[in-house]
């Protein structure tokens, strides 16, 4: 009932923004107020219950492509990049927008979370030292990786593109990692 719960109130601030009340998403669910309540005491809680399953579930995808020994360091930096968070729809400029003015303890955990990025800094370093990667300020690289993916937030930019959220990670890392400039021109 919770992940129930938390899709509606998603959906929610899709059509209607942050601003519905509790009755609002107890009607979307067609449930009670008092069945609502007795899994969560506010929209608060909703959402901080979203927040840390989007970002517990973002630390086990990486932990995962980290240890996973199939991988080569290239790819676990690609992978690493392009983890989708299950509810990844909730990760955009506009609500983030809302969140910060309404919600600001929420927006500035998700706000850290989005800018620090220890597992992907490692992996930079470790391709630093292997040689696979130039020699750069790496705080420089990251923050050119982590501005580059949260540019997919601009859900506008992508919907009028006909790119959905994944093909512009992957383009975005393949451009971060090999350039756009051909290496066989014709």
């Amino acid at each position: 009932m919770k992940a129930r719960i938390m899709k509606a109130f998603l959906e929610e601030i899709q059509e209607t923004s942050m601003k519905f009340t509790m009755d609002d998403l107890a009607k979307r669910l067609g449930i009670s107020k008092r069945t609502l309540y007795e899994h969560f005491s506010s929209k608060t809680e909703i959402l901080d219950a979203i927040i840390d399953s989007t970002l517990r579930e973002f630390d086990e995808k990486t932990e995962m492509i980290i240890q996973d020994p199939s991988l080569t360091l290239l790819e676990k930096i690609k992978s690493v990049i392009t983890v989708i968070p299950k509810y990844n729809d909730f990760y955009n400029w506009q609500i983030l927008d809302q969140m910060r003015k309404s919600y600001p303890a929420q927006w500035e955990r998700v706000h850290a979370a989005l800018n620090e990025w220890d597992d992907l800094r490692a992996l930079i370093e470790q391709g630093i030292r292997e040689g696979l990667i130039v020699n750069q300020n790496v705080s420089l690289l990251m923050k050119l990786i982590i501005d580059a993916t949260n540019s997919t937030m601009d859900r506008q930019f992508f919907l009028k593109n006909s790119i959905t959220v994944t093909e512009a990670l992957d383009s975005i890392v393949d451009i971060l990692l090999f350039g756009f400039i051909n290496k066989s021109p014709e």
